[in-house]
């Protein structure tokens, strides 16, 4: 998805970050959501992804996935997928693309996602 005009600008990613791109576009859709809904807590989740993908400090806020869930082919490769819980029902999923240092988010949104309902 390419930046249009009035879309903001996002800085780039220095050489020990991961740079984060949505997967869909529903997921950039889900992603302003948040951004109006908890746009404090979206940061903190952005700068946690970016630096540090695989992080636990706050295992009940940001952990791997499990069984089924926890791994997604994309583009070809299977990847981890990971979740930050950004508010009580606001989540981000991301899969790690270690080879590109890129975080795909392919949900983001103020709900659950239907997988886990």
């Amino acid at each position: 998805m390419s930046p249009k005009r009035e879309d903001r600008a996002a800085p780039p990613p220095t050489s020990s970050e991961y740079d984060i791109c949505f997967a869909t576009n529903e997921a950039a859709d889900g992603w302003e959501h948040l951004a109006r809904q908890a746009p404090g807590n979206l940061r903190r989740a952005f700068d946690t992804i970016r630096s540090l993908p695989r992080i636990r400090g706050n295992p009940d806020r940001h952990h791997r996935l499990k069984g089924a869930l926890g791994t997604a082919t994309f583009k070809g490769q299977t990847l981890e997928r990971w979740q930050y819980e950004v508010t009580s029902g606001g989540r981000i999923w991301y899969l790690i693309d270690d080879s590109n240092r890129t975080a795909w988010v392919i949900y983001a949104g103020t709900g659950h996602p239907k997988a886990t309902d």
